[in-house]
C-alpha cells in the first residue's frame, strides 16, 4: 500500500513539474510576442545615384532562399518532413553562397530575396545578408525584417529555436524612402503560432520625376485561416492603388503563398489534392490596372515534406504584380531543380512606359 502511495505521489509530482514547465513556456511565448512596428523606415545601404529611364529594358528577379536549409534532399518538419534546422552550418553557408553566385551571374537590375535569416537557431546564427552582399558587388541594399520569433521548443530532439528573418531588396540603381508595412495576421491564440508578416516598399527614382515603387513580399503560409493571405494581398493592393493614382509605376515581387497558376496540378501533372495550403487568388482581388506575372515553364516551389523527386507536389507561388504603365517583355522560372532552396528564382524583363 505504501509503495502504491509513493508511486502515486511521485507521479503527481512529475505531472505538476511538467505542467509547470508547459505553463511557463506558454507564458514566455505570450510575453515575448511582439509585432515589429508598422510604417518603419528602412535604411538604404551603399545606395547608387543611377536613375531608371522610361523605354529602357530592365530585369527583376525574385527568389525565396528558404533560410539556406533546403538542398534538394531536405524536408521540413512544418511541411510534414523530417528536419527543423539546416543540416549543418557548413551546409547552410554553402547553399546561400551558391544562390548568391547564381544571382550574381543572372545580374538582375532589381533583386527581391525572401527568407533571409540574420540570426537564427535553424540557420546556425549565420547573417545571410552578409553572404549575399559579399557576392553582389555594386548593389545597394534594403533589409526589411519580417519577424523575430520566440524560441520554439519543437521538435523536442532538435528545436526549431529562435529565428530572426526578413527580406532583402537589392539594385545597382538608386533606391530611397523605403518603408516596412505590417500585414494582418491571425488573431487569438493562433497568432502565437503564425509568423509576423510584412512587405517593404522602396521608391526608385525615374527620369522625368516619377517613381518606380518596388514591393518585396512574403505572404503567410502556415495559417489555420486560409483567408489571411487574401486579406494581406488586399491590403497590399490598396497601397499599390494609392501609388498608381499618384502616377507612379508599380512592381511587386515575392512569395505569394498562393497558387498563381490557378491549378498547378494540371500544369505540372502532379496531384496536389493532399496539399491545400496554396489556394488560387480569388477572382476580383486583382484590379484591372495590375497584371499578375506567373510563369508556367517550370514550378517555382516544391512541397518539402520529402526530398525532391518526381513525385513531389510542385507549384508556382512566386511571381510579380505590375501596373499597366509597365510593358512586360518576358518572364520565366529559372529551373534550378531546387538544388539549394525549395523555391526556384523567377525573372521578369520589362520596360517603363513613358
Amino acid at each position: 500500500m505504501k509503495t502504491t502511495k509513493r508511486i502515486l505521489v511521485a507521479s503527481l509530482l512529475a505531472a505538476s513539474v511538467i505542467l509547470s514547465i508547459v505553463l511557463s513556456y506558454v507564458l514566455y511565448v505570450v510575453i515575448a510576442y511582439e509585432r515589429i512596428d508598422d510604417h518603419l523606415s528602412l535604411a538604404v545601404e551603399d545606395g547608387s545615384d543611377r536613375t531608371l529611364s522610361p523605354g529602357q529594358t530592365y530585369t527583376a528577379l525574385t527568389w525565396n532562399i528558404g533560410f539556406g536549409a533546403y538542398s534538394d534532399d531536405y524536408s521540413f518538419f512544418m511541411d510534414g518532413g523530417e528536419y527543423s534546422r539546416g543540416f549543418s552550418e557548413e551546409a547552410v553557408r554553402q547553399n546561400v553562397e551558391a544562390m548568391a553566385a547564381r544571382m550574381t551571374a543572372l545580374s538582375p537590375d532589381i533583386l527581391l530575396v525572401q527568407e533571409v535569416d540574420i540570426d537564427g537557431t535553424r540557420s546556425y546564427h549565420i547573417d545571410e545578408r552578409v553572404l549575399l552582399r559579399e557576392s553582389l558587388v555594386g548593389y545597394g541594399a534594403v533589409f526589411c525584417q519580417n519577424y523575430d520569433s520566440p524560441y520554439l521548443f519543437y521538435p523536442f530532439t532538435s528545436p526549431h529555436g529562435k529565428n530572426a528573418s526578413g527580406m532583402l531588396t537589392l539594385s545597382p540603381y538608386a533606391m530611397q524612402d523605403s518603408v516596412r508595412r505590417s500585414l494582418p495576421v491571425e488573431e487569438g491564440f493562433s497568432k502565437f503560432l503564425d509568423l509576423d508578416r510584412c512587405y517593404s516598399v522602396t521608391r526608385m527614382p525615374v527620369d522625368g520625376g516619377r517613381e518606380l515603387c518596388v514591393y518585396n513580399l512574403h505572404l503567410s503560409a502556415y495559417t489555420t485561416d486560409g483567408t489571411i493571405a487574401t486579406q494581406q494581398l488586399q491590403l497590399l493592393i490598396e497601397d499599390m492603388c494609392t501609388e498608381y493614382e499618384r502616377g507612379n509605376y508599380i512592381l511587386a515581387g515575392g512569395d505569394f503563398n498562393k497558387d498563381l497558376l490557378g491549378d498547378s496540378s494540371m500544369v505540372f501533372g502532379v496531384s496536389g489534392e493532399d496539399y491545400t495550403w496554396a489556394q488560387p487568388i480569388p477572382d476580383g482581388v486583382i484590379p484591372p490596372f495590375l497584371t499578375l506575372v506567373a510563369a508556367d515553364n517550370a514550378p517555382s516551389c516544391r512541397q518539402a515534406d520529402r526530398p525532391y523527386g518526381p513525385d513531389n507536389f510542385v507549384l508556382t507561388v512566386d511571381g510579380f504584380l505590375v501596373s499597366d504603365t509597365i510593358e512586360i517583355v518576358s518572364y520565366a522560372t529559372v529551373d534550378e531543380a531546387f538544388a539549394h532552396s525549395d523555391h526556384n528564382p523567377v525573372t521578369l524583363t520589362f520596360r517603363l512606359i513613358e
